[in-house]
């Protein structure tokens, strides 16, 4: 509850000390002042936000490529926002020499992180990783992405709902290439059996590892 002014001309300022994330407020008056009058009068600031957007046709791909030197090999974290009214498509897609896999894929408006660890001989206990979360995502609403890998753990996030996973083996020695390509699968290689259709929709705030994607690909 906050406090408000008890004269006609003085201004009560309250900042807080953490942000807040909304989409209404509602503010319910709950005392008069001493003088026994009610009324109200707010103002509310927000917090500066840096939006990056980029527009995808079911037709095309952003493709990243970075130098293996200048990124950590430890941790990747890749987050993003996306809206779109196509049930299906892939959202972003990195593979390596023998088959390994990571795609991020939207399933019948459903998203699914499919991390396969190509050869089944060498890794017969976690070849292939499956994990879906969200449903009706192809509502033309931002839903926000979040996919944390650290050695054998992995944190998949859709909307704040988190799925932790922890695999055993070698699954932190993916053998994946140094790119990353968002919205599609710019040439068939051996990630099994996709959908293959790529993405219709709109990103925002592409990152990956701190990098921001988009404005990279604007500048460059």
């Amino acid at each position: 509850a906050f406090s408000g002014n008890t004269n006609a001309d003085s201004v009560i300022y309250y900042k807080l000390q953490h942000s807040i994330k909304a989409r209404f407020l509602r503010f319910v008056p709950l005392d008069w002042n001493p003088n026994g009058r009610i009324g109200m009068r707010i103002e509310v600031y927000g917090c500066t936000y840096r939006s990056e957007v980029v527009g995808f046709d079911g037709k095309s791909c952003l493709i990243y490529t970075f130098n293996q030197k200048l990124m950590s090999a430890l941790k990747d974290v890749i987050s993003l926002k996306f809206k779109t009214m196509q049930s299906d498509g892939i959202l972003l897609h990195r593979e390596g020499q023998n088959g390994d896999h990571i795609t991020l894929e939207l399933i019948k408006g459903k998203l699914s992180l499919l991390i396969n660890l190509g050869d089944t001989k060498t890794h017969p206990s976690n070849a292939r990783i499956n994990i879906t979360l969200g449903s009706l995502l192809d509502d033309q609403q931002w839903h926000s992405v979040l996919i944390e890998h650290f050695n054998n753990q992995v944190n998949f996030t859709v909307d704040k709902h988190t799925h932790h996973f922890h695999a055993k083996g070698e699954f932190s020695y993916l053998d994946l290439h140094y790119e990353l390509s968002f919205g599609g699968i710019p040439v068939p290689g051996k990630s099994g059996t996709l959908s293959r259709r790529n993405f219709h929709g709109c990103f925002e705030n592409i990152y990956y590892n701190g990098v921001n994607i988009i404005d990279l690909a604007r500048r460059h």
